[in-house]
């Protein structure tokens, strides 16, 4: 099943026939807010499900292209990120350490909302096109074995990345370049550096996580295009590691990491769109009041000095 939120922030499922509202069949478990109304339906959503099936059978239809998709998980408790975690389709290549970090839940936006570059004064904004999925029932210090049972399921997110004037350079302000502020993961949770959507698939509808085609465009230009099997640190793997030191809600959400072959630009006037096999995709436009600009072209520079980190060490 598909399910998220459209217009404003009602409840919806998502079929063949187009956005079918639910708020009736959700109206007992809806305290007000979209996010509490998410863990509820998330939590409940085995006893609910006959009645969310009866009426993607029969209640009407908004068609998708008239209905305003929102992000599917408005505001997670816990928005964690995985860093470094694929092998950049190096075979034999160097492993490393699951790294882990936390992103603004305020940086979350929806299908067809604007991206926003901040006055920052970074070298460069990144793209990251990534597969995302949503916590369906508490885990605490979950065993890697039992971790598929806590997903509930997946939808898509690109992790927007402002990177440092100059990599391990001092400390510098949001606005002015100048100054002791450290930036390091804080580059990546401005305001609406966190697309996500188009909906939650609900993890019966996707049978291996780790075999998906993730594919990004900026202006129909094709810059990411890697599969999830790349990923070095699976999702079992990034439960069970969390859950030992938090537990892990209904509604929260991870973001898997990237591949980072294929890494360029955002500029203002571009139009990003995300697309992932089986969970299907959405598009952003960019704008950046400063008008800044970059190569219209995979960062090749980039992607090559995160493969080189990967290769094997010769003899």
């Amino acid at each position: 099943m598909k399910i998220g939120f459209y217009d404003d922030f009602r409840p919806c499922v998502i079929t063949d026939r187009g956005v079918v509202d639910v708020s009736q069949v959700l109206r007992p478990y809806n305290p007000g807010h979209a996010q509490l109304l998410l863990e509820n339906w998330i939590s409940n959503f085995a006893l609910l499900r006959p009645q969310l099936e009866a009426a993607a059978e029969s209640g009407a239809a908004i068609p998708l292209d008239k209905a305003r998709l929102r992000p599917p998980v408005p505001r997670p408790g816990k928005l964690l990120m995985g860093q470094g975690n694929y092998m950049e389709m190096v075979q034999g290549g160097k492993p490393k350490p699951l790294s882990l970090f936390f992103k603004s839940p305020d940086s979350i936006i929806g299908p067809n909302d604007t991206v926003v570059l901040p006055p920052f004064q970074a070298r460069i904004f990144h793209h990251e096109a990534e597969l995302a999925f949503v916590i369906g029932k508490t885990a605490t210090r979950v065993h890697a074995a039992q971790a598929m049972d806590h997903v509930f399921g997946y939808f898509a997110g690109v992790d927007v990345s402002a990177r440092a004037p100059w990599l391990g350079g001092p400390g510098i302000t949001p606005n002015t370049g100048e100054g002791p502020w450290m930036p390091g993961n804080f580059g990546k949770s401005f305001d609406t550096f966190c697309p996500i959507g188009p909906y939650i698939v609900t993890a019966d509808e996707v049978p291996d996580p780790h075999n998906l085609h993730v594919q990004y465009w900026v202006n129909g230009q094709i810059r990411h295009d890697y599969n999830t099997s790349d990923m070095e640190h699976r999702i079992p793997e990034l439960i069970e590691t969390m859950s030992a030191i938090t537990s892990l809600k209904p509604g929260d959400m991870f973001m898997c990491g990237t591949n980072h072959q294929g890494l360029g630009p955002l500029q203002n006037g571009d139009v990003g769109r995300i697309g992932i096999s089986g969970i299907g995709g959405f598009s952003n436009p960019v704008v950046d009041d400063l008008k800044r600009e970059w190569h219209h072209s995979v960062d090749a520079m980039a992607a090559g000095t995160v493969r080189e980190s990967r290769e094997p060490a010769k003899a």
